[in-house]
């Protein structure tokens, strides 16, 4: 399926015009994570029902849909530009309806990825290269805070993984490279796109 066919199997819209530019230095151009890279991934990593999926700088809510419809697990959607949060919340709205799902079950925060706060149940983050690498130690920081109340296993999904991410985990963090996915037909201008997931014991 293209992008269009699985936004309507969703009964979402997350295609068209979305690449926004960010007002805040630290933060990065928006766009969706492409549906096959998402079936790449999830074809070789399953969720649990158990977990719970963060997707910090979610959009439209593109993955923590797929990620609901598919696994059926609790999905969080963090992105700090009210235009594309009433998106997703729009979207939640038409997804609702078409499928049976309690309220609580996806959810949406506008808020920035720094000042999001971790809840102890969540153990999956997601990261589309959405801002620097200062942000990104800093909530990076928030979970590992958050482990330390509450010890559990995380993992992080990196897609486009930024190199200064990787020397930040490698070196000043206990996260252990656990998978690395290349991507095939996602992109024709990029041979090595990947995916690459974290995990902290």
């Amino acid at each position: 399926m293209n992008e269009l066919q699985f936004d309507q199997l969703l009964h979402i819209q997350t295609t068209g015009d979305q690449y926004g530019y960010p007002t805040l230095t630290h933060y990065h151009r928006y766009e969706p994570t492409p549906y096959a890279a998402l079936e790449q991934l999830f074809g070789k990593y399953s969720l649990q029902r158990t977990d719970c999926v963060v997707d910090m700088g979610c959009g439209k809510g593109r993955v923590p849909f797929y990620v609901h419809h598919r696994f059926h697990t609790k999905v969080i959607g963090v992105e700090m530009n009210s235009i594309f949060y009433e998106n997703a919340l729009s979207n939640k709205t038409q997804y609702m309806k078409k499928n049976s799902v309690k309220n609580n079950a996806i959810d949406f925060q506008c808020v920035l990825a720094q000042d999001y706060l971790i809840q102890q149940k969540e153990n999956v983050f997601f990261f589309f290269n959405p801002f620097s690498v200062q942000i990104f130690r800093k909530v990076v920081d928030n979970i590992l805070r958050s482990v330390e109340e509450k010890p559990r296993q995380i993992h992080l999904i990196l897609y486009y993984p930024p190199l200064e991410y990787l020397h930040f985990l490698e070196y000043e963090t206990n996260f252990e490279l656990e998978k690395e996915i290349f991507l095939k037909e996602v992109s024709t201008h990029n041979i090595n796109e990947r995916i690459l997931l974290f995990r902290y014991e």
